[in-house]
């Protein structure tokens, strides 16, 4: 095909595409339908998930708009009403171009992709968009055309500023970082509501942006299957991790095993009248945390509190357990890192008493990890200090108590010394695991925190729901509102 055919077929279909968005404006939204909006992979976006899946229990059509990549939660593929509307991959950039040349084209490409989804594939407007934030550069110009385009009420779903995460990479004074805070201010300050996940940065935003339309806290809240494990749930898990499990650096690390009597975390007692598993006593302690192995997650932090541990364990005559570090998620930071714990582990000086390793684990299997640990490590910081680790709430959500690095809104989900404890370094995330694993697996200090969680004890110092019971608290008055008021015209 010559390039002015190319050029007239674009052509033509542009004008397809204008003609029938510009139609859609004189139809009306379908009431109880509603749009995701995800740009990235769906698989990854945690919240955005729990959101459809809210919708779609509440009765709305929705449909989820993002890139196809890793599993989605389960429970969502089984749900009628929902559909997903997975977004084609950017062309791959040619290589030796600049990044000034690249990135327009990648633009582009989200433009057109993500409009054509929201006003050609779904057959009827929505009556609500919801979009993650960030990223803020388009989707928050799309979404705001395609509401004045369909009629659609738009939420911004506030996880984060997207501005502060460029700012990390290209420092605050940066041009792009100030074109980038302009663009996000400007085309997120109207919207039919606005939902935070933290009351700092309601608060910020509030004040900073003069944002328009319903202002509310929607925190963060593991959905309802989410609990601590049994041992038989935890034997039946760690059979299916043994390809993970027997690797080289933790072959002689471990207990020794019986698949299927045994694991290296539990075992089928010999010649016992109950067949059930039992956690073993010469278990290893098992430390979980999720990272995404970015800048905002200084993970040499854990890596240092690790080598003093393992000095410790060394001088402390049998008192300290081995200690397993687990680590999930993915990420550009990944592979320095995982080559800096290998050299840990296999030099001179090598490790003895701690072993880290890195997994990537089904969305069934990953909260039944956090319901086996004993106790999750979070090096979350916040490039704004305006939002909250979600892991962390993974983590409660299994019962599982945490340490956390501190910053300015920590404290509106981790309450220091009840649900966990806080660290500003390496040398007090280090005393911390010290104090916790003493006598461990009997250790007093770590079950006063796990004792915390246990809802049917009756000493339960702070408040807990699950991301249903919360969304339908915040969310449902809102979405419902003008329901209510068409049945009673």
């Amino acid at each position: 095909m010559d390039s002015v055919a190319l050029k007239l077929l674009i052509t033509g279909f542009i004008g397809i595409w204008v003609w029938r968005a510009f139609r859609a404006k004189h139809e009306r939204p379908s009431l109880r339908s509603a749009a995701i909006l995800v740009l990235g992979d769906v698989g990854r976006s945690p919240r955005m998930m729990y959101h459809a899946e809210s919708f779609a229990d509440n009765g709305f059509e929705t449909f989820i708009i993002g890139n196809k990549g890793s599993k989605p939660v389960p429970s969502l593929l089984s749900i009628p009403h929902v559909r997903f509307l997975y977004l084609p991959n950017s062309p791959r950039p040619i290589p030796r171009l600049p990044f000034v040349v690249t990135a327009p084209q990648k633009v582009i490409h989200q433009v057109f992709s993500i409009l054509h989804a929201l006003l050609v594939r779904i057959p009827h407007p929505p009556e609500f968009i919801i979009v993650q934030n960030p990223p803020s550069i388009p989707t928050l110009a799309l979404v705001w055309f395609v509401s004045w385009v369909r009629g659609s009420k738009v939420i911004i779903d506030w996880h984060n500023l997207g501005y502060s995460i460029l700012a990390l990479k290209l420092g605050e004074t940066h041009p792009l970082v100030k074109i980038a805070k302009w663009f996000e201010s400007y085309f997120g300050r109207v919207a039919y509501a606005h939902l935070f996940v933290t009351n700092a940065m309601h608060d910020h935003l509030s004040a900073e942006w003069n944002l328009q339309g319903h202002k509310i806290v929607l925190h963060d809240r593991p959905p309802a299957h989410f609990h601590r494990c049994s041992p038989n749930e935890m034997h039946e898990l760690f059979q299916r991790l043994q390809a993970s499990l027997f690797i080289p650096s933790l072959q002689k690390f471990l207990p020794e095993s019986n698949p299927p009597y045994s694991t290296p975390f539990t075992s089928i007692p010999a010649q016992s009248i109950d067949p059930n598993p039992a956690l073993r006593p010469d278990r290893p302690a098992l430390l979980v945390s999720s990272t995404s192995w970015t800048p905002d997650e200084d993970f040499s932090i854990l890596l240092q509190a690790l080598q003093i541990y393992e000095v410790k364990a060394r001088e402390a005559d049998g008192k300290l357990p081995k200690v397993l570090m687990v680590v999930t998620g993915k990420g550009p930071e990944r592979e320095m890192y995982m080559k800096q714990i290998e050299a840990l582990q296999s030099g001179e000086d090598k490790w003895t008493w701690v072993r880290c390793v890195s997994m990537w684990l089904e969305p069934e299997d990953y909260p039944l990890l956090l319901g086996s640990a004993d106790l999750g490590i979070s090096l979350h910081s916040s490039s704004s200090a305006l939002d909250l680790p979600m892991k962390v709430v993974d983590m409660f959500g299994c019962g599982l108590p945490v340490c956390a690095l501190n910053f300015a809104c920590l404290d509106e989900l981790v309450k220091d010394g009840v649900n966990g404890l806080v660290f500003d370094n390496a040398e007090q995330l280090s005393a911390q695991l010290e104090s916790l694993l003493t006598s461990f697996p009997k250790s007093p200090t770590l079950r006063s925190l796990r004792d915390n969680f246990d809802h049917e004890s009756g000493e339960v110092q702070w408040q807990w729901s699950s991301w249903q019971e919360n969304w339908n608290h915040v969310m449902r008055p809102l979405i419902l509102s003008d329901v209510r008021a068409e049945s009673q015209l």
